[in-house]
């Protein structure tokens, strides 16, 4: 089951059945969730409204293999993957949720986040990244968790009565799917647990300074057409993904386009801690007694949501087919360079007082341009993405693997291949996300239906992108770029405004007649006529 979203008013949420054999999808079915704006930066996702989908997804995927006369009894095991940084809180009595889940790229904690750098030593963002390989930043669970203990009455009122059960959307669903309030199993896995700010990503475990908790992903669902089935792997959509792409060799990286973009690298057994702005993550741990395998990363806000924004923000466009037609139409962005900072800047930057803006505009610019600089924004942000990851690793990447729903764009393909100047290839199955849950679920202790063993993986057929400008183009391009980056930085604060003007509370009207009055007192003063020029220095008078 795969759960994604999209800056928008609605975003998908997936059910998939693969052969464990050949990892040919045999049946899926999509269904859309809302996602609501209650204010500026904030986003929510209704989390009754997920559960509810999730059931649907599974019901009409096992009814269409069914008509494809397959057994649903061939099902062996369940795998579950979800945004990794969405968080919520629910009562563990009523089963009910106490809040809207609050979305990964969600802003309203961006104050809180400030109050906490600004208690660490030096003001540093990366105080706790020695423990959890993250940046003290909006993204992550525990500032939202943070939030809803301090601004929800309800969700205070059930911590004081050990009534309250927090977690990301794996935890909720599998809770849910597993009895809920008759008996739900309350677990994670390493790599959202990863992701919360709460975890040590050496020891493995909860950091015991902030939190206590143990669990086991060991559990069977208990309703629906699949009862019984075990729920028997569990993945981040990213840790999915890198999974589903088959990078299971220390240097192997996978680039997702969906809402966000987020390029994983595989390091191997140890933590690489990143001098260049990336998160050190937790990419898989496919058993109870096998080795954790850790990844670089970097994050990219806004992607795929850039072309909804266009839709329904702007109205320009019709959808994802007629931006790639009007980009195409030009070939170029004229000049023209979109920063979309809309949630403030992450990798390699996370800078959340960025805000998005448009620049090098002139008269010829048209909407076929912005599209093409709406592309290349995309393909600008990884740009910046992989060369952290390259300066980090020491070892400059060769070639890109890509998935996600943007990647059937072959014009951003090939912008991206262009701007990376090294090809770039896409499986012909995009959803790996998917495709990495069940491998995982396939491949767990007791289920044991897929081998991950590198001679027994199935070959994927893809399609190279290769760079077809020169790499000098491709500099001056991104030079642009990057200075269009810095223009849209420290535009919000949560701070307050200090006017330094002693006229900034003085009403328009008392400031005019003042200087009037000065001007007139002047002229005594100095024996100068001032008057005639009273009228055009009001003109230019700074008001405040």
């Amino acid at each position: 089951m795969l759960q994604k979203g999209l800056l928008a008013a609605a975003c998908p949420v997936w059910g998939a059945v693969f052969n464990s054999k050949t990892a040919e999808l045999l049946s899926h079915h999509q269904v859309e969730i809302k996602q609501s704006f209650p204010k500026e930066g904030w986003v929510e996702e209704d989390p009754r409204e997920i559960l509810q989908s999730v059931y649907e997804c599974m019901e009409r995927t096992c009814e269409k293999l069914t008509q494809l006369n397959i057994d649903i009894s061939n099902i062996k095991a369940i795998g579950v993957t979800n945004q990794r940084e969405t968080t919520l809180v629910w009562d563990k009595e009523t089963g009910e949720p106490l809040y809207n889940a609050i979305v990964w790229l969600d802003l309203r904690t961006q104050s809180t986040v400030e109050r906490l750098i600004n208690k660490t030593p030096g003001r540093n963002k990366n105080h706790l990244k020695h423990k959890t390989g993250l940046p003290i930043s909006t993204y992550f669970s525990a500032v939202k968790l943070r939030w809803l203990m301090d601004n929800v009455d309800e969700v205070h009122e059930a911590i004081l009565s050990h009534r309250a059960m927090f977690g990301t959307i794996d935890s909720w669903l599998i809770w849910c799917l597993t009895g809920g309030k008759k008996g739900g199993v309350h677990c994670t896995d390493v790599t959202n647990a990863s992701r919360t700010m709460l975890f040590n990503i050496h020891t493995m475990d909860w950091d015991p300074e902030l939190c206590r908790y143990d669990s086991r992903l060991e559990c069977h669902l208990k309703s629906g057409a699949l009862t019984g089935i075990p729920i028997s792997g569990c993945l981040g959509d990213q840790s999915a993904a890198l999974v589903g792409q088959m990078c299971f060799q220390d240097g192997h990286a996978k680039n997702t386009y969906g809402t966000g973009c987020f390029l994983l690298r595989n390091t191997g057994s140890k933590p690489v801690m990143s001098d260049h702005g990336l998160l050190t993550t937790v990419a898989y741990k496919l058993g109870r007694d096998k080795p954790a395998c850790y990844a670089l990363e970097g994050s990219v806000a806004i992607a795929g949501a850039v072309v909804r924004w266009l839709k329904d923000n702007l109205g320009i466009i019709d959808g994802s087919e007629e931006l790639e037609k009007l980009a195409a139409s030009v070939g170029t962005s004229y000049g023209c360079y979109f920063v979309p900072a809309f949630s403030g800047l992450y990798a390699p930057y996370w800078e959340p007082s960025a805000r998005g803006i448009i620049c090098g505009l002139t008269q010829f610019t048209n909407r076929s341009h912005l599209a093409f600089a709406a592309l290349e924004a995309v393909c600008f942000q990884t740009r910046e993405i992989l060369d952290a990851m390259n300066q980090d690793s020491g070892i400059p990447l060769n070639q890109l693997q890509v998935d996600g729903g943007m990647t059937s764009n072959r014009l951003l393909m090939q912008l991206q291949a262009d701007i990376l100047c090294i090809p770039v290839v896409k499986p012909s199955m995009p959803e790996t996300t998917a495709l990495g849950a069940a491998m995982a679920a396939g491949a767990a202790e007791g289920v044991s239906v897929w081998s991950l063993s590198p001679e027994d993986l199935s070959e994927v057929t893809s399609e190279k992108f290769e760079p077809q400008i020169n790499p000098e183009e491709s500099e001056f391009r991104y030079a642009r770029w990057k200075k269009a980056v810095q223009k849209a930085m420290n535009w919000e604060t949560t701070e307050p405004i200090c006017e330094t003007s002693i006229f900034s509370s003085v009403p328009l009207g008392f400031y005019i007649l003042g200087s009037m009055l000065m001007l007139i007192g002047a002229k005594y003063i100095s024996g100068q006529c001032l008057l005639a020029c009273i009228s055009a220095e009001c003109v230019h008078m700074p008001v405040s």
